[in-house]
């Protein structure tokens, strides 16, 4: 796993454009993104981590915090804005390990870049219907 530099974002870009059901996206605020690759340097797949939706009833309601605690600790939640594992790829548990290794350096590279760590991740789950429709991966 590595972090993205700004001269592979386009490549990102055009990838998750063709290859993710939601397409290619223009988070707001704070972000990172991830390329796994295998020994070779051939991309598997890409991680792209934003800054947390402003509200969200749902999470509210689940962390139990007021409009001021929200507002204090927003900042430290990130959403799994898109998970890509590139078409061609066949390697067993790929997703998983994918997402463990980026989860265990998120906090790290997150204060390494905007100063403050990362405490909970988010994401949305959807059916696998949508994500076939566009030949994406599951």
């Amino acid at each position: 796993m590595q972090l993205a530099s700004a001269k592979q974002l386009p490549r990102i870009g055009k990838l998750l454009e063709q290859h993710h059901y939601l397409g290619n996206l223009r988070p707001v605020g704070e972000r990172l993104y991830y390329i796994a690759s295998d020994a070779a340097s051939e991309w598997l797949g890409i991680l792209v981590f934003s800054a947390a939706a402003n509200h969200l009833k749902h999470r509210e309601c689940w962390i139990g915090w007021s409009n001021e605690q929200r507002r204090r600790r927003l900042s430290l939640l990130t959403n799994n804005s898109r998970f890509l594992l590139l078409p061609g790829c066949s390697v067993p548990n790929l997703g998983s390990r994918i997402l463990r290794l980026t989860l265990d350096r998120l906090s790290t590279d997150w204060q390494a870049q905007y100063g403050h760590p990362i405490l909970a991740r988010g994401g949305f789950m959807v059916p696998m219907h949508a994500q076939k429709a566009k030949g994406g991966s599951p």
